[in-house]
Formats: structure tokens, sequence, C-alpha cells
């Protein structure tokens, strides 16, 4: 059983979901502390030709809460701004209609929690695309807060019966594969391949919010880029 473990971000990239598509099981790491300025609570589109970011308004944020502490800021006017920039910026777009109505489903949705509000849309994507791995959040699941770094991720997977633990690039100066070999586990990495799409942009930009590809890409081109990573150990 092959298995991934990341913090849930909004609408995320393309790589994310390369990340989701490799494994059995996904586990959305929210009782770990927040980050500022990442990619919890906000990514980038494409406007007028240049990334912009769409951002999440928060309550009282702070690194030193729990990512399944954050609140988000309450009231509708937020919602409708960002609502409106992605109608005026994708409005053109080939898949508009469908991909803005999962959108706003995910964004206008009565829920307090960035981390539930940043899984929901992770999950709404996983859905329209067809992908069949199952969803869990740390924090309703382990009891193993007392744990870090590898040694909670190693406790997770012995406690989902993983085989195998998948994970970005970024986890190879973090995790020792000797440390996961002995306990019974291999260790993978997904190298996230990025192919140019069209877009509202003369250059082509990389990186950009799922949104993006979906705006442009069919369900069909989206589910091959989605199953386009490269994994090595």
């Amino acid at each position: 059983m092959r298995l991934a473990i990341m913090q849930p971000y909004f609408f995320p990239y393309l790589g994310y979901f390369q990340l989701i598509a490799s494994v059995n099981k996904f586990v959305f790491y929210d009782d770990v502390n927040f980050i500022k300025n990442g990619w919890i609570n906000r990514n980038r589109v494409c406007a007028a030709g240049a990334p912009r970011y769409i951002t999440v308004p928060l309550s009282a944020a702070s690194p030193f809460q729990k990512i399944n502490q954050i609140m988000v800021q309450p009231g509708e006017l937020w919602r409708k701004k960002m609502l409106e920039g992605m109608r005026h910026t994708y409005s053109k777009a080939p898949n508009f209609r469908g991909v803005f109505e999962l959108f706003s489903e995910v964004l206008t949705a009565d829920e307090p929690s960035m981390a539930c509000l940043a899984k929901n849309s992770v999950r709404a994507v996983s859905d329209y695309l067809g992908l069949q791995t199952e969803f869990v959040m740390t924090s309703a699941a382990y009891g193993n807060t007392g744990l870090s770094g590898a040694a909670r991720v190693i406790d997770i997977c012995i406690k989902e019966n993983a085989t195998d633990y998948y994970n970005p690039p970024g986890g190879k100066e973090l995790y020792d594969a000797d440390e996961f070999t002995s306990a019974g586990l291999g260790l993978h990495f997904v190298t996230p391949q990025l192919p140019q799409y069209r877009q509202f942009s003369k250059e082509f930009i990389p990186g950009l919010s799922i949104i993006d590809v979906l705006m442009f890409a069919d369900t069909q081109e989206a589910k091959e880029m989605v199953a386009g990573s490269v994994c090595g150990g």
C-alpha cells in the first residue's frame, strides 16, 4: 500500500495531484504548525498574462498555531471579490463553466476551518479527475503528535499498514532511506512534471494552481498530466 503525507493546500498546483495519483492513501498533515506565506491559504493564477495570488483571508493566523486551529475570516465580501476576480480572469477559458462551478462550490461552503477548506479544494479536484485515492487527516486518526519528522511519518505508515512512502523531491534532504528500510518501508520521491498547456499568457507560466490547468485542459488531458509524474527511489 502506497502512502503520502502533505499539508493541506488551497487548490494546489499540478505536482501535488501527481503525488496524490501515485498513492492509495493520502494523509493531510493538518496538526503541524501553520506556515505564513505558504500555500495553505493561497495560490497563483494567471491574470492579465502574469501570475497573481488568490488568498483566503484568515482570522489572527500565527505560526505558533497548528494548521487545524487556523480559522477563515468570516463574511461573504472576500468570497464575492475572489469569485468576481476569477470570473473576470477566466470567463473566456474553454472549460470556464464547469471549473468555475467547482471553485465556487468549495469557496462558498460554510467552512470556518482553513485546513478543511484546503482539504475540500483538493478532494473536489480529485473527484473531478476521477482519482481513487483515499484521504485522511492526521488530527483525526493517529494520536502521535508527540513524534515529529521521520519518526512520525514512519509511525503513520506502520499504523496504515503501508509498504511504501511517497514524497516530493524536497524530502530527499529530510529522510534517510535506511531508516525507512529498517521499518520495512520503501522510500520514493515523485518528481513533478509540468507540461506546457494553453494559458492566457504569451510565455508559459509553470506551477500555477490546478484551477489554471483545468480551465484549459479537458478532463482527459488533465488526467494524463496528473498521471505524468516521475518516481524514483
